[in-house]
């Protein structure tokens, strides 16, 4: 039986939370931002209530470093930027104020309620059982039931230094389980991006997905068609750059997500009988992951070249076998899967270019003759397009001495690259001698002058 607003309502009036006080959990203002306890004291001393909630409470609790601080509050996001100079309003679907410490952004909340029977009913927006605009405010007990797991409705009391809990995340938080507030399918309704969240919490955490949350995941994807493509391009990111992005790869493929959100990828991948391609894609996000957890850059161009390689390739094939050339087939073949990705998934220029450089220089690598490898290697792609070919290599798509080749070439000095590409140069046709115009003097500046055939 689903939940209404109303039932909600009456549950969190009706429900009195699990209060812990300081002694007996283990989250020290030591281990919080010095930002977030800043926004956190300020809020207080204006007489607002003030907690800190969410992932940052989650991961403090779990021993983990939090990645961000969220604060939730009763003031309005007008009353905290009165209160800080420092905050700038953003947002149309959920107000928020971020306050800003350099770099740091603290994001402030206010206490959302459902909004039934007050004058801020208006503020809440529900189509189709998706929430469109949700800035009808409330009491701490209403927006505890507003959040979607459990483990994300702990609350840390600025004020006493206790630690609140409305729905029993403190009992999944030690189960290892992650469960959703209210009934699952009208919370999936609600926000289908939270079937993404739980696949994201359950490869953070390593928790497992309570039966009831993870039965709709196989059954409700469909519902991610309506989240707008921009939307699920910023999740997608959350997903795949957190370093658990191979877990990820698999959960998605489990629950039949992935080919919602990558359906040629999928269909090629469902359809090929060697297995190169996932092991492409296994290697690839296996690569990331490594990257990330080492603490050195990556860049979503790379990953959705990853990710959406295989349609490209086949394109690819088929193309070239009907008579076009390899370059000309690289591009329409990206062109046309890039169009259709688009409208799943929005990938900005800004990554879509370069993502389709690295595909187009894949063909390059062959050429290894003349001076054909010098300028390739002064390519601003070449070190991105490089690791893709690794990548092929790895997975069997490419023999890998071409591998070999190339990193031998980048680490060779300037003598044994000449020696490298030198066969390659005798092999090439070689230029045509013009002949001399009739009456040149022997030994001219004209090109073939005082050649044999010039001098007939």
């Amino acid at each position: 039986m689903q939940e209404s607003d109303n039932d909600i309502t009456r549950t969190s009036s009706a429900t009195t939370p699990l209060i812990v006080p300081r002694p007996e959990h283990g989250i020290s203002r030591a281990n919080i931002s010095a930002n977030a306890l800043k926004v956190l004291y300020r809020l207080k001393q204006e007489n607002y209530q003030a907690h800190l909630v969410g992932g940052g409470v989650r991961d403090l609790l779990l021993g983990h470093e939090p990645k961000d601080f969220d604060v939730a509050t009763d003031a309005t996001p007008e009353q905290v930027r009165q209160v800080f100079r420092n905050c700038r309003l953003i947002g149309r679907r959920f107000r928020l104020a971020h306050v800003h410490f350099g770099r740091e952004i603290i994001e402030v909340a206010t206490f959302r309620g459902n909004g039934a029977g007050t004058e801020d009913a208006s503020e809440r927006c529900v189509e189709n059982g998706m929430i469109v605009r949700d800035n009808a405010y409330g009491t701490i007990a209403e927006d505890a039931l507003r959040r979607d797991f459990t483990i994300n409705a702990l609350y840390y009391n600025i004020q006493d230094f206790s630690l609140i809990d409305y729905a029993d995340g403190l009992a999944d938080l030690r189960a290892g389980r992650l469960r959703l507030i209210g009934d699952p399918e009208q919370r999936y309704h609600e926000d289908p991006v939270r079937m993404l969240r739980a696949v994201r919490f359950a490869c953070k955490l390593g928790f497992s997905i309570e039966e009831a949350t993870e039965r709709p995941l196989f059954e409700l994807g469909h519902l991610l068609d309506g989240v707008p493509a921009a939307r699920l391009f910023d999740e997608l990111i959350k997903l795949f750059h957190a370093g658990y992005g191979l877990d990820v790869f698999e959960k998605l493929r489990h629950y039949g997500l992935f080919a919602l959100l990558f359906p040629d990828t999928e269909a090629a991948l469902a359809s090929e009988e060697h297995d190169f391609p996932v092991t492409l894609v296994n290697r690839g996000l296996a690569n990331t992951d490594t990257r990330i957890q080492a603490g050195k850059p990556v860049t979503p161009a790379f990953l959705f070249a990853i990710l959406l390689w295989e349609p490209v390739r086949s394109r690819i094939e088929r193309m070239v076998a009907e008579g076009m050339p390899i370059n000309e087939a690289v591009l329409l073949a990206s062109a046309e899967v890039c169009a259709r990705q688009q409208s799943r998934v929005a990938i900005p220029k800004r990554f879509s270019l370069p993502m389709r450089e690295i595909w187009a220089l894949q063909p390059r690598f062959e050429q290894r003759e003349g001076k054909r490898p010098f300028r390739l290697l002064t390519h601003p792609r070449f070190r991105a397009a490089y690791d893709f070919l690794l990548l092929r290599a790895e997975a069997g798509e490419v023999d890998r001495t071409l591998a070999e080749w190339w990193t031998r070439f980048q680490d060779a000095s300037g003598q044994e690259r000449a020696g490298m590409v030198e066969g390659g140069a005798r092999r090439r046709r070689p230029r045509r001698r013009r002949r001399r115009k009739p009456g040149a003097a022997k030994g001219g500046t004209e090109p073939g002058a005082g050649s044999a055939k010039g001098a007939q």
